[in-house]
């Protein structure tokens, strides 16, 4: 049963993902700002490391809404003026599987 809720989770993430271009402007963003905080390699600096290992304990939802809302007394900003939910979510996807470089 756990198997099939979080398939089902994933698979929530990923219904609506951004077009090819807007992926790229998302990933040089994560990439860019969001790296000038966790590394740029998304290992860790001033904010914690976003890898798969240390994410996946973590619910998805839990981790697209401190990427639209932020995290109130942290350095940690909300992102919703620039990013609709399903692009967080789409983050989110793609952070779970390791993100990918800048084309």
């Amino acid at each position: 049963m756990a198997v099939n809720v979080l398939g089902g989770a994933n698979r929530a993430l990923a219904d609506e993902s951004p077009g090819l271009q807007r992926q790229d402007e998302i990933v040089r963003l994560v990439r860019q700002d969001c790296g000038s905080c966790h590394g740029m390699t998304l290992a860790g600096g001033l904010g914690p490391a976003l890898l798969p290992a240390l994410l996946r304990d973590k619910p998805p939802e839990s981790l697209v809404a401190t990427i639209l809302y932020g995290r109130p007394g942290t350095p940690m900003p909300p992102w919703s003026d620039f990013l609709t939910e399903n692009e967080a979510k789409w983050i989110v996807e793609k952070l779970l599987k390791g993100f990918p470089d800048e084309r």
